[in-house]
């Protein structure tokens, strides 16, 4: 089966991982010029685990994680004020659970994707004809691409989606928050902030710090937004958004590089009735977008693939295949949507008084009897739609 993937992000690395194994002739296309080193620390778990341990990248996800010893709130002071112990986070997970910067599991993905599909970096596709029986796509070098199925698998801004679906306006709900990472090389802040995942203890704007284990640390920036138009200026805007914390921040601030090596986006989710039309179909984000307040993106986007690709080898017609897709995972990414929305008053709380709910539900989830609540709260209801694909796919010849 001849496929063609735009994006070259978690989703699209992790599908063509799942079709090269299955036998699939992968072409993946991504407009940036080459592997993107901004991103931040996620908790990957659940689903897209199960999935990448299915695929057999597991191991290498592990070798590239970090080892956080607690989830520490501090004031303006740096005192702590509440936390969680990270052993108690993984029992939550099951012991399935592991930290990882996102352009490590992306290298990862792509690790296992190296001389066996076709990899091109600073393409984009320029022209789509969608048909029933098979798609044509004009990359930007000018190169005219005939496949059985086009996936975008492009991000929350998926320029497939817009071509083929619409503009995006009709799917994104902005949910209110601005997001921004970057790191930088400070030896003292390193030192304090150690094995630690950090955050501030604030309300409308929180600031979170990890160490890396090449001496830099990494920051995580998220606040209250009502215009979700980006700043021309991501550096500047940080530095005056962020400028009433105190702790660390100020000299944290002072090491913002350029811009253009800061990622910074809207906090958003994108919900559609349908995530296919003929030939064409969307993945992770581009259909699914979940937002960082879910906090399992990452995880939603590798178990997606691992379905998709699942279900294109199932046999039948590739229509079927894909209806079969979203019927099964849509009200995945639905339930994980729904969690983000109401956990964002816990995510970053608007007011002291939710702050000090906050500290108080952290604080009994160490109480015996309650971490399994607290993590229904956090994490969601446990999913076996990995577990559940038993069946063996037939191998989607090239």
């Amino acid at each position: 089966m001849r496929t063609l993937i735009c994006g070259a992000g978690i989703a699209g690395l992790a599908l063509a991982l799942r079709l090269a194994d299955l036998g699939a002739e992968v072409t993946v296309v991504e407009r940036a010029p080459g592997p993107r080193a901004q991103g931040y620390m996620i908790d990957f778990f659940g689903p897209g685990y199960d999935a990448a341990e299915a695929m057999g990248v597991l191991p290498r996800i592990k070798e590239l994680g970090y080892a956080i010893k607690e989830m520490a709130y501090l004031d303006e002071s740096g005192r702590r004020r509440a936390g969680l112990d990270f052993a108690r986070f993984a029992r939550m997970a099951e012991g399935r659970l592991v930290s990882v910067m996102r352009p490590d599991l992306e290298r990862a993905l792509r690790e296992g994707v190296e001389g066996r599909v076709d990899l091109r970096f600073g393409r984009t596709i320029t022209h789509i004809d969608n048909r029933p029986d098979g798609v044509r796509a004009t990359l930007s070098d000018g190169t005219v691409f005939d496949a059985e199925l086009l996936v975008g698998a492009d991000g929350i801004h998926s320029s497939v989606r817009r071509a083929v679906f619409g503009p995006e306006e009709r799917f994104l709900r902005y949910l209110g928050f601005h997001t921004a990472a970057f790191a930088f090389t400070d030896p003292e802040i390193h030192r304090e902030v150690r094995d630690r995942f950090v955050l501030t203890d604030t309300t409308e704007r929180e600031m979170g710090l990890y160490g890396l284990r090449d001496g830099r640390t990494a920051v995580f920036t998220v606040h209250r937004a009502a215009d979700p138009a980006l700043p021309a200026d991501p550096r500047q805007a940080l530095r005056t958004e962020y400028a009433p914390l105190g702790w660390l921040a100020p000299r944290v601030l002072a090491h913002c590089p350029d811009p253009s090596q800061v990622y910074y986006d809207q906090v958003a989710q994108i919900e559609m009735p349908e995530w296919s039309r003929d030939r064409v179909v969307l993945l992770g984000d581009a259909c699914q977008a979940v937002s960082l307040l879910a906090g399992q993106g990452a995880s939603l986007a590798v178990a997606a693939a691992y379905v998709l690709a699942h279900e294109l080898a199932a046999g039948g017609t590739v229509a079927d295949a894909l209806a079969r897709y979203q019927d099964r995972w849509h009200r995945e990414a639905t339930e994980k949507q729904q969690l983000a929305r109401q956990g964002a008053e816990w995510f970053l709380p608007a007011s002291r008084t939710r702050l000090r709910l906050r500290r108080l539900a952290l604080n009994l989830a160490r109480l015996p009897g309650l971490e399994r609540h607290f993590a229904a709260g956090l994490v969601g209801k446990p999913s076996t739609a990995i577990q559940h694909l038993t069946s063996s796919p037939e191998p989607l010849g090239r």
